[in-house]
C-alpha cells in the first residue's frame, strides 16, 4: 500500500502536482533506507533537495554600494568631453560649409545629384514594369491551368456523346 502510495505522489510529482506536505512524504521515503529497487534512482535527487534545503549562505551581502570619488570625477569628466564635442566644430568661424568649394565644383556636385536621381527614377519605373511582367505572368499561368481544365471536360464530354 506505501509503495502504491509513492507511486502516486511520484506521478503528482512529476505532472507538477504535489503539494508541500506530499513532497515533504516523498523525501522522508527516499531518505529512508527502505526504498524499492525500480525506484532507487530518484533517491539521488530527493536527497540532494533535502542537503540543498540544509545549506545557507553566510557571507554578508552589502546593501549599499560602495562609490568612490574617482566614478564621479570620471562621469564629470565624460560630460565635459561631450560638452566639447557638440561645440569645438562651430569654433572653426565656417558658416557655410559650401565655401570651401569652387563654383564649378558645386555645379559639378549639382550635376551629378541630378543624374544620380534621374537615374533612381528610370530603376524605379524599371522594376514596377518588372513587377506588372511578374502579376502578368502569374495571371496568364492561371489562366493555363483553367484552359487545362476545360480541355479535360470537353475529352470527356466527347467520350460520353460517341458512347
Amino acid at each position: 500500500m506505501v509503495l502504491n502510495n509513492i507511486e502516486k505522489l511520484l506521478e503528482k510529482y512529476n505532472n507538477a502536482e504535489t503539494s508541500l506536505a506530499e513532497e515533504a512524504q516523498l523525501r522522508a521515503y527516499f531518505e529512508s533506507d527502505n526504498v524499492a529497487p525500480h525506484l532507487e534512482h530518484y533517491k539521488p535527487m530527493f536527497l540532494y533537495f533535502s542537503q540543498s534545503q540544509q545549506e545557507q549562505y553566510t557571507k554578508d551581502v552589502p546593501l549599499k554600494p560602495k562609490r568612490t570619488k574617482l566614478y564621479q570625477w570620471i562621469s564629470v569628466a565624460a560630460v565635459a568631453v561631450l560638452m566639447l564635442g557638440i561645440f569645438i566644430p562651430n569654433w572653426g568661424g565656417e558658416t557655410d560649409p559650401w565655401e570651401k568649394y569652387t563654383a564649378e565644383e558645386q555645379q559639378l556636385y549639382l550635376e551629378t545629384k541630378a543624374a544620380l536621381a534621374m537615374l533612381s527614377d528610370k530603376f524605379n519605373d524599371g522594376t514596377s514594369s518588372i513587377n506588372a511582367l511578374d502579376l502578368a505572368s502569374e495571371n496568364f499561368n492561371v489562366g493555363l491551368n483553367k484552359a487545362s481544365h476545360i480541355a479535360e471536360f470537353s475529352e470527356t464530354t466527347n467520350k460520353l456523346l460517341k458512347n
